[in-house]
Order: C-alpha cells, then structure tokens, then sequence
C-alpha cells in the first residue's frame, strides 16, 4: 500500500520541484533600451524649413525609413527592464523635399545639467579668515 502510494506522489513531488529549479536557472534578464532618445532639448532646437542633413546632425539617424514615404521619418525608442516593456516612444518628422515641414510625438525628459567637480568642491569650501597679527 505505501509503496502505491509513494509511487502516485512521486511524479508529483518531481514535477513540482522541476517548476522551483527551472525558476532558479532562468538567466538574468538585462535592461535593453533600444531605438533613438529624443529628448525634450532636442525637440526645443528642431525648426520646420532644416534640411535632411541638419535633422540627423540634431537627432541622429532614424531608426525606420520608409521606402514607400521617404518623406516621412520615424524616431523610435523603448526600454525593457528585466524583460517587460517600461517605455515606448515615437516621434515623427515630415519632410517637403529638402525641408522641415512637420514633427510632432512624446519625447524623453531633458538630461539633468551637469556641474563640474570644481564648481560644486569650491561652493561647498570656504575659505578661513585670514589671521590678524
């Protein structure tokens, strides 16, 4: 009888101790941003009449062109935190030719400014009063 029984419960207790091992040895999954930053910054200097040249110097090279709309451009991006999508953005551009003529689409906020090592060691250092003799 303990020996029907044990041979019932053990693919059981297998099975289940399968699902808790396979969870142990799931890789690492990485944070992938993938795609074009567009920041806010950039959009703030982006003026309609640039030439193709001058956007790509701006934004850099977008990520999808259209055979069938070489006039329009798709700047895309999206980041995935240990593999589940966090963020997605686009933003497009609309040629005329050689010119500007339309752009619209969400934007990453603008990177915080930098302030070098000296500014910030030199605000927080005062210097000591001179002695008197």
């Amino acid at each position: 009888m303990k020996a029907k029984v044990l041979i019932l419960l053990l693919p059981i207790a297998l099975a289940t101790s399968a699902c808790s091992v396979a969870n142990f040895l799931t890789p690492y999954k990485l944070d992938i941003p993938q795609g074009n930053e567009i920041t806010a910054d950039q959009v703030a200097k982006l003026k309609t009449g640039m030439t193709h040249s001058q956007v790509r110097f701006l934004l850099g090279t977008p990520l999808l062109t259209d055979p069938f709309h070489a006039n329009r451009w798709d700047y895309l991006y999206s980041d995935a935190r240990a593999g589940v999508l966090r963020d997605k953005k686009s933003y497009v551009l609309i040629f005329e030719g050689d010119s500007l003529v339309s752009f619209s689409g969400e934007t990453l906020p603008a990177p915080a400014k930098f302030q070098s090592a000296e500014t910030s060691v030199a605000s927080a250092v005062t210097p000591a009063p001179a002695a008197k003799e």
